[in-house]
């Protein structure tokens, strides 16, 4: 695995990769409707790549010879806000997901980390050191879905004053 930048070409990899994630990871905490409301296979590839591009992204990579392979992605916003993190399915639990976070929480340096969390993504988060702020039901296509407002302080760094 290789982490690496955003690339505008990425886009389109990274949609699919989203969609397939969210409908196959997600499918034991959340209803079809609720899956199909929260990853309905229509991105807006411009919106996601501006996006991606305002914030710092980090690509974890396969590189399968002459092409690479997305098998993951992470996006922090320059305040500490983790907007996106996804792991291809059939890449769950080989540590890609700590290795993006370990990029993003290196790059971006804030007081706090903070992000909106599904149910099946909370465990991973509370072993990371985030803690629970609240529960909240968020509409998507008019159906609601249950996540987590999650957060995580950074102590001081000591100085050599």
């Amino acid at each position: 695995m290789i982490l690496r930048r955003y690339r505008t070409s990425d886009c389109g990899e990274i949609a699919k990769l989203f969609y397939d994630t969210v409908h196959s990871v997600n499918a034991a905490d959340y209803t079809e409707e609720q899956l199909d409301a929260w990853a309905n296979g229509k991105v807006d590839l411009e919106a996601w790549d501006r996006s991606f591009r305002e914030h710092v992204t980090v690509m974890a990579v396969e590189d399968r010879g002459d092409a690479e392979q997305i098998i993951g992605f992470g996006d922090m916003d320059s305040a500490g806000y983790l907007d996106r993190l996804y792991v291809h399915k059939d890449h769950q639990r080989q540590g890609i997901a700590s290795a993006i976070c370990d990029e993003l929480e290196r790059t971006v340096k804030a007081e706090t980390y903070v992000t909106h969390a599904s149910i099946t993504a909370k465990p991973f988060f509370l072993k990371r050191g985030y803690r629970v702020v609240k529960e909240q039901q968020v509409e998507r296509r008019g159906v609601l879905l249950a996540n987590f407002v999650m957060e995580k302080k950074i102590c001081e760094r000591y100085s050599d004053k």
